[in-house]
């Protein structure tokens, strides 16, 4: 460590993020944490906000506009261009493959993965009365009410949290989803939620998990951020991530999967479905840890074998 040049309130290594709320909460932790590791003021770091397509166009799916990658180009070309140092990114909205040039290979320590039941009139899928409308913008969560509650009706529900807590006090939708973590990270005691068991609803690839991209030959940022990396995050994320990428997914894809550790093992499930729920697969496998990206592939290749041939179809259209 003693031969890098560490960051100063003249020299600030700067961090690049999305502007919503919860993007800048997540780019806040990852300078305290850096801050604490090296013993630095936090004027050593600077934010920089940068604005995804995603985050500009919120009248239309992701899927219409061009999936994940939505809120990551933009950022990902600042950091080639060298204006900025790293980005901390939701895991969950990142595509599995990165630009040349670019490693994720960071990742915090991971959140309440759960999915949030979000309604100031219910308290649950069970509570919900027939017909009623819920927004919801994933096309993963999307498939997994219309598998459990065909009778709901769904209306998009595109934004951030505080976007989609208007709509919903609004009475757009009696009720929502949102993630446990992003509501943990921004402090929301006060939405009425009930976190889902991953039972009942299983959560999105790496759903949870902040992750930190960097250039492939910045070795200062590459020390800097092997002080603060989690390893059990990272060891579940290879499980996951693998998983996804054999799949061919996005989070414009219905697919959900969870690998938890369990001592020197991992214990893995995943879940696939057609977008309106109409048909779901699962698949599970353990493991030991070291083999973890090899477990995700083959849950992903059975789940392949055992699906029906037009199964797949909505992944290339």
């Amino acid at each position: 460590m003693s031969n890098i040049t560490l960051p100063t309130p003249n020299s600030p290594l700067k961090i690049g993020t999305r502007g919503s709320p919860l993007a800048l909460a997540q780019a806040y932790e990852t300078r305290a944490r850096l801050s604490k590791a090296f013993d630095l003021p936090e004027e050593a770091f600077e934010i920089v906000v940068i604005q995804t397509t995603g985050d500009r166009v919120l009248d239309r799916p992701l899927k219409e506009i061009g999936g994940k990658g939505l809120f990551t180009r933009e950022i990902e070309e600042d950091m080639l261009s060298g204006k900025i140092d790293i980005a901390v990114h939701s895991m969950k909205d990142m595509p599995v493959l990165q630009p040349e040039g670019l490693l994720l290979d960071t990742y915090l320590p991971r959140e309440d993965v759960r999915d949030a039941f979000v309604s100031p009139h219910h308290s649950g899928l069970a509570d919900l009365p027939e017909g009623a409308v819920v927004g919801c913008s994933s096309l993963r969560r999307r498939a997994q009410l219309a598998n459990r509650r065909p009778d709901v009706q769904l209306v998009e529900f595109r934004g951030n949290v505080q976007t989609r807590m208007k709509k919903l006090n609004d009475g757009v939708a009696v009720a929502t989803f949102l993630a446990m973590a992003g509501l943990n990270r921004l402090g929301m005691d006060e939405v009425p939620k009930t976190a889902i068991s991953e039972d009942d609803m299983l959560p999105a690839v790496a759903q949870g998990a902040i992750g930190i991209e960097r250039r492939a030959n910045d070795s200062r940022a590459a020390a800097m951020l092997e002080a603060i990396h989690d390893i059990p995050t990272g060891q579940r994320l290879a499980v996951e991530r693998s998983y996804l990428a054999a799949l061919d997914g996005s989070c414009e894809t219905p697919i959900a999967g969870l690998a938890v550790l369990n001592g020197g093992t991992v214990d893995f499930r995943g879940e696939i479905l057609r977008p309106d729920g109409s048909e779901i697969i699962v698949d599970a496998e353990s493991g030991a840890i070291e083999d973890g990206a090899e477990i995700g592939r083959a849950v992903a290749a059975r789940m392949r074998a055992s699906a029906p041939d037009d199964f797949f179809s909505w992944l290339t259209t």
